[in-house]
């Protein structure tokens, strides 16, 4: 094997050991942190949360006032579909009367707030990963200098336990510090990115909904 990966290799694994307790309970929210976000990307797509084909048949349903078969259509997909939960919400109040009519967009809109909540679940794991991670570093760096102090306290100057132990602590100091920006920065970014994605995907079911609620009250075009 290549020296130069061998010796990365080791470095980076000294990296993580010399942070100590703190460190390694940084590294593994980094790598909660990961597993949030990849599952995040895969789930907060257009394709997978409003998939066109369904929208459209199910709007083809609405125009041709076969309301239960709409409704029906909805269910079969409000196990996996964002939209099919909210526009199937509202197909649900049609058809019961004028009170019920009346209800259609109130019911999308509950419905809609429900799932937006849903999907912003995940995405605050990461924010709030993204605000521990640096006090945890901020933890270990009073840690560190608490040791040193400690060490300067306990030894001689000319003693070399002293500054090995001096070196030691500020290493750990100096570790969880950065160690903790590291998983903070990348988070920050990621929370915002998907945080976007979500509230476009909630913007553009809020307009379906809506064009929707036109359809069923007949108040104007699809």
């Amino acid at each position: 094997m290549n020296p130069t990966i061998l010796l990365a290799s080791s470095s980076l694994l000294k990296f993580i050991t010399d942070g100590g307790v703190i460190g390694y309970v940084i590294v593994a929210l980094s790598v909660v942190a990961l597993g949030v976000v990849v599952a995040q990307l895969a789930l907060l797509r257009r394709a997978a949360l409003i998939p066109r084909p369904l929208v459209e048949e199910c709007r083809r349903e609405v125009a041709g006032r076969r309301l239960p078969r709409a409704r029906e259509l909805c269910k079969t997909h409000a196990g996996d579909c964002y939209i099919a939960r909210i526009l199937g919400a509202g197909i649900a109040k049609a058809g019961s009367g004028t009170l019920g009519m009346l209800q259609v967009r109130e019911a999308m809109q509950q419905a809609g707030d429900a799932e937006t909540a849903r999907l912003y679940r995940w995405i605050d794991v990461i924010a709030v990963i993204a605000s521990v991670a640096p006090l945890l570093g901020l933890l270990g760096t009073v840690q560190g200098m608490i040791g040193a102090f400690e060490g300067v306290a306990a030894s001689a100057v000319n003693d070399a336990a002293y500054y090995e132990s001096l070196a030691s602590n500020i290493s750990l100091a100096l570790i969880t510090t950065f160690q903790g920006l590291v998983v903070a920065i990348p988070c920050t970014a990621a929370h915002a990115f998907l945080r976007n994605r979500v509230e476009a995907v909630a913007a553009e079911a809020g307009d379906i909904a809506e064009s929707f609620a036109l359809l069923i009250e007949g108040g104007g075009p699809a």
